[in-house]
């Protein structure tokens, strides 16, 4: 009788695990499962809830609509799940948990591992919509800082809305002294490529055994246009356009990327594989400066 009870129990956990809300995927590469990667489904109901608020624009009017995004018992707040909304300037216009922090401009706010999280999901809005990671406090676990995948959408040239869904796994924390030291390494990999000729940096970046390979740490390089030089993991890549290559969540990392080179420099998160885990999918923190009018490089750490 107590098997059978112990039985009815572990299946119950099982349906309830398979009907959870949560929706992370057991995706896998390499047959390794992957928690980082939310479900299809999961995935459309958040871009169909920002969509919805979009429409709720268009029907009630902006100022109404912002009214309503800012209320904490709105009908676009529900619970860990709600819209925010900003201008093209950064200004914060709707925040329902937020309230001290509207009509102030966010640009330069980062999350705990130095993500510039508004001005990045800034840039994805300018290019009508798309998904974005960043680390924030989550009002349904006591404001306990948890990743988010979000999705942004562009409404107008003044108005650009956003939701996330919290990621149920452990909040990844890149130590201070691990940034900057990614930090330093990116530019004195750009110093040297600005003191000598682009061709022989190129050369040396790719080499898997030369000094700008340190285990799964590596210098990558593209141009503007997203066109692959330096990938030394990776060197059937080289010379292939990857401006529209996803991650698993579909996060176009290498736009992302693009934006930061071109505003100078700064930090992004994307999944990708990691050559010390047998190109097993990680979650990676990179950190992207720009080299030149030509061309910019980075490199990451992962999780």
């Amino acid at each position: 009788m107590r098997n059978i009870e112990v039985i009815l129990i572990v299946a119950s956990a099982v349906a309830l695990l398979a009907t959870s809300s949560i929706g992370l995927s057991i995706a896998t590469d390499g047959n390794e499962s992957y928690v980082y990667v939310l479900e299809p489904g999961a995935r459309e109901d958040l871009i169909n809830f920002v969509n919805d608020a979009k429409d709720f624009v268009a029907e009630q009017g902006k100022d109404k609509a912002i009214e309503v995004f800012n209320h904490p018992n709105g009908e676009f707040t529900r619970g860990e799940l709600y819209i925010i909304a900003y201008d093209f300037n950064g200004t914060r216009l709707a925040h329902p948990y937020l309230p001290e922090g509207i009509g102030k401009n966010a640009l330069n706010v980062t999350d705990s591992n130095g993500v510039a999280d508004v001005k990045n999901m800034r840039e994805v809005a300018k290019r009508g919509g798309g998904f974005t990671y960043y680390i924030w406090p989550n009002p349904a676990h006591s404001d306990a800082e948890e990743l988010k995948l979000t999705h942004v959408l562009k409404v107008d040239d003044g108005l650009w809305l956003a939701a996330g869904t919290y990621l149920r796994i452990h909040t990844p924390v890149f130590s201070n002294e691990s940034r900057e030291d990614l930090v330093a390494f990116v530019e004195g990999a750009r110093d040297f490529a600005l003191n000598t000729s682009k061709e022989d940096a190129v050369k040396t970046f790719n080499d898997l055994n030369g000094s700008y390979v340190e285990g799964n740490r590596y210098i990558f390089a593209y141009d503007f246009a997203g066109n692959c030089l330096v990938l030394p993991t990776q060197l059937e890549f080289l010379g292939v356009n990857r401006i529209n290559i996803t991650d698993s969540n579909g996060v176009e990392y290498i736009r992302d990327m693009i934006a930061i080179a071109q505003d100078g420099d700064g930090f992004v998160y994307y999944i990708k594989p990691d050559p010390a885990e047998n190109m097993t999918q990680g979650f990676k923190l990179s950190y992207i400066t720009k080299v030149d009018d030509t061309w910019w490089l980075g490199a990451g750490i992962y999780a």
